[in-house]
C-alpha cells in the first residue's frame, strides 16, 4: 500500500488535508502492469480513474499514438466524468504502477465528504484543461490550414 502522505504531491490531490487523502486512500485500489499491458482498451467500459506512481503509458486512438503520460499523470478521468466507454487505449510502456479510484469509490466521497469530491473534481478539471491546452498546440502546430498565417 502506498504512504498518503506522498499522495499530495499529484495533482488529483491538490488542496486536500492530510486527514481528507487518508479518508480516500482506502477507497484506491494499486494495479501494478508489465511493458506492453494493455490498462484500457479503447471502446470499452472503464469505470476507474488512474494516477501514474510510476513507469510510462502511451495513449492511442485508433492505433495513433496521441500521447505518453508518466508519473503523476492521470487517465481514464474521461469515461469516469461521461461514464461513456473508453475513448483510446492505454498501454504501459514499462513496468507501471497506478492508483485506481472508480466512479463507486467517488460516489461514496460524495456521500460522505463534498468538500474532498468538490476538490477531486475540480482537479480533474484542471488536468483535463491542460491536456486539451496542449492537445490544441500539438494540433495548431501541425495543422494544414495554418499556411494562411
Amino acid at each position: 500500500m502506498i504512504d498518503s502522505s506522498v499522495l499530495w504531491q499529484y495533482s488529483l490531490f491538490d488542496g486536500l488535508e492530510q486527514d481528507q487523502i487518508d479518508k480516500i486512500l482506502p477507497l484506491m485500489e494499486q494495479e501494478q502492469y508489465e511493458n506492453g499491458d494493455e490498462i484500457v482498451s479503447e471502446g470499452t467500459h472503464n469505470d476507474s480513474l488512474r494516477f501514474i506512481l510510476e513507469g510510462r503509458v502511451s495513449v492511442r486512438k485508433g492505433g495513433v499514438i496521441l500521447t505518453e503520460l508518466g508519473e503523476g499523470s492521470v487517465f481514464g478521468e474521461i469515461e469516469v466524468l461521461d461514464v461513456m466507454p473508453a475513448e483510446a487505449t492505454v498501454k504501459a510502456l514499462s513496468a507501471t504502477r497506478v492508483m485506481a479510484l472508480s466512479i463507486d469509490a467517488l460516489g461514496k466521497i460524495y456521500e460522505t465528504d463534498l468538500k474532498t469530491y468538490s476538490f477531486i473534481l475540480m482537479n480533474l478539471a484542471r488536468d483535463l484543461s491542460r491536456r486539451l491546452r496542449h492537445m490544441d498546440d500539438k494540433a495548431a502546430n501541425r495543422s494544414p490550414y495554418m499556411e494562411w498565417n
